[in-house]
């Protein structure tokens, strides 16, 4: 469901923004992602309280603050050395450079990049597909919505297909979490929610506060507490 509402977002603010040939002024934009950031924080924050806080005796009990910490240092050292967000920056400049693509087809490339590359792209989907909570990709949904209307103000019509590589890039990561949720134990999919909301706090952050954590390089994160869970 979550996928879905992504794309008509998309198309949505792709048809708004043919018909706003100036675009939002920058000022604006920056107001509107500094609070939608605020959001992303909040979501993020209560997501990782609700997967590592627990109420025993009448008093929070919180756990797993250890296994988020190695996940977290684990995890940016392996991206860090894979060097997974330069490789993603630098991997839709390359494809226009190579092809020298231009009109319709950059417009349609440069949306479906911007939309598709993201660690919120990626966790909301697994959220979506092990949890069902789609909450997310609603807020994903909101930012490429804006995007969209900015991208096809300035670029054209072609961001506005864009949603099919979307749909087809979220729809599997969701339908293969949920093929997977069966297998999985509910202490296995809560650690790994745990270790993603502390993503998305890091992309709130980015938003509101202009920092640049490199979230893309946090994602082999999401990997450590299955080692973990699995080991021990």
């Amino acid at each position: 469901m979550g996928t879905i509402i992504n794309s008509i977002a998309i198309i949505i603010g792709s048809v708004i923004g043919t018909f706003l040939k100036k675009g939002i002024s920058e000022e604006l934009q920056n107001s509107i992602f500094s609070i939608l950031g605020v959001a992303i924080i909040i979501v993020g924050l209560n997501g990782v309280l609700s997967n590592m806080a627990s109420v025993v005796d009448g008093l929070i009990v919180t756990s797993n603050e250890i296994l988020l910490i190695i996940s977290l240092s684990l995890g940016v050292l392996i991206g860090e050395l894979l060097k997974i967000d330069e490789k993603l920056n630098n991997f839709g400049k390359s494809l226009e450079d190579k092809y020298k693509i231009g009109g319709f087809a950059k417009s349609f490339v440069s949306g479906t990049l911007i939309f598709c590359v993201g660690a919120m792209a990626i966790v909301g989907s697994l959220n979506d597909g092990l949890t069902n909570d789609y909450s997310l990709l609603l807020i994903k949904s909101l930012l490429d919505g804006i995007v969209s209307v900015i991208l096809s103000a300035t670029m054209g019509i072609g961001v506005l297909f864009s949603f099919i590589p979307v749909g087809i890039y979220q729809g599997s990561i969701t339908l293969l979490a949920s093929f997977l949720n069966p297998f999985l134990s509910s202490e296995l999919i809560s650690l790994i929610c745990m270790v993603g909301y502390t993503l998305v706090i890091t992309i709130g952050l980015n938003f509101t506060f202009k920092t640049n954590i490199k979230t893309a390089n946090l994602l082999p994160s999401l990997l450590i507490p299955i080692i973990y869970y699995f080991i021990f």
